[in-house]
């Protein structure tokens, strides 16, 4: 078995227009909701093996808080510059080469692609995650090579406006 964490970063900042999009921080929002988001995960039992996300701040920043709730030590998250920016297909062969020791995986990263990737491993069609939005997957594989090649079952797609109807 292997399972697929998807999480997309919490809600930006835009208030430095000069700012490269790259280097945008998160801002009250999404300081309120990434904590709550890995809380949420951390009650549903989430425990990943291996973290890998984004260096682009607002990536790194959600990644380093949702580690935290988590149990997740966040000096252990693996930076991959190939996730800012990145096409489902650069994600999928992500997803093909994530250490087989590792048997459950967290994804911090953006949109658009971690929509698709959801859309394409899940059984559940999703139009889109939202900021500080996860996507739990789970494959009946032995490798990560065999996940990224099969179809997953869709376990959760939780996101902070639905927090807080529960």
């Amino acid at each position: 078995m292997r399972e697929l964490f998807l999480v997309r970063h919490a809600k930006s900042s835009w208030d430095d227009p000069l700012l490269a999009d790259f280097d945008r921080p998160l801002n009250e929002r999404g300081k309120r909701d990434a904590p709550r988001m890995g809380e949420h995960l951390a009650g549903m039992g989430v425990r990943p093996d291996l973290i890998v996300a984004s260096p682009a701040k607002r990536a790194g920043k959600t990644a380093k808080i949702v580690a935290e709730k988590l149990g997740y030590d966040p000096k252990n998250i693996r930076w991959v510059e190939g996730i800012y920016e990145a096409s489902v297909q650069s994600l999928l062969y992500l997803i093909c080469s994530l250490p087989d020791e590792a048997r459950r995986v967290m994804v911090v990263g953006h949109n658009p692609g971690l929509t698709h990737l959801a859309d394409i491993l899940g059984d559940m069609p999703i139009d889109n995650i939202p900021t500080a939005g996860a996507v739990g997957l789970v494959f009946d594989a032995k490798s990560w090579d065999e996940a990224c090649r099969s179809k997953g079952h869709t376990l959760f797609f939780e996101y902070p406006k639905k927090l807080k109807k529960g």
